[in-house]
């Protein structure tokens, strides 16, 4: 789980630094780069909820 929560992090952080470019600078590719990470944002957090729930189970 602890992974996850890394992967998720690192994600986001990526996320994050293409979202500031495409509106502070109107850069294009990193709009389609920020978009992509939410993507991929929404199936980590997925899975996230799918790890907390067999946690929760034990």
């Amino acid at each position: 789980m602890k992974e996850l929560i890394n992967a998720i992090n690192a994600e986001f952080e990526a996320f994050s630094k293409e979202a500031e470019q495409q509106a502070e600078k109107g850069n294009k590719a990193a709009g389609t780069r920020a978009r992509k990470s939410a993507l991929e944002l929404s199936k980590l957090f997925k899975e996230f909820r799918k790890v907390s729930v067999e946690e929760a189970k034990k």
